[in-house]
């Protein structure tokens, strides 16, 4: 499946909506990404996206026009401000066809080219294999484990760092 990495735009909201209202999605994230996805949810999340500075970087993944999925870098501050942290999620009818694996590598090039970076990292939920994998494909290392680091759903589990330094 082609896809791109876009500037987030008004015109996505609806396919967002439609690619991030599942909740196996948000099993593996942090709670800021709610469940059910709403319209409101998605107008308020394009908004923030687009008025981020230059300390972060937010694209849609868009296949076909339509959002699929979205991936991000924050750069952090103070002594960490050469290290910078990726997230991502994909619509499940994406999953499995190695659009993750391609986003993340443009990401990081994108990252290390344009944010004064040396260092992106990933905290991934321990359970989340799918995710180590994209990670491991695009050469990160896994750096540790972090023990009943995440509470979610009521239960702890432990979550593991990745990361890839620029040479």
């Amino acid at each position: 499946m082609q896809f791109e990495l876009c500037e987030w735009r008004e015109s996505l909201a609806d396919s967002l909506v439609e690619s991030a209202n599942d909740a196996r999605i948000g099993r593996y994230m942090r709670n800021g990404f709610p469940y059910p996805y709403t319209p409101a949810d998605a107008r308020a999340f394009i908004a923030a996206a687009r008025a981020c500075g230059e300390d972060h970087k937010n694209r849609a993944i868009v296949a076909d026009g339509r959002a699929v999925g979205g991936i991000g870098l924050t750069r952090l501050g103070d002594v960490y401000r050469k290290s910078a942290e990726i997230g991502y999620w994909l619509t499940p009818a994406c999953w499995g066809k190695g659009i993750m694996t391609e986003a993340v590598g443009q990401m990081c090039a994108m990252g290390f080219a344009d944010m004064d970076i040396v260092r992106i990292f990933a905290e991934v939920f321990a359970p989340n294999l799918a995710s180590q994998r994209v990670l491991e494909k695009c050469g990160f290392a896994l750096e540790g484990r972090k023990r009943k680091s995440v509470y979610k759903g009521g239960a702890f589990c432990d979550s593991v760092v990745y990361a890839l330094v620029k040479d």
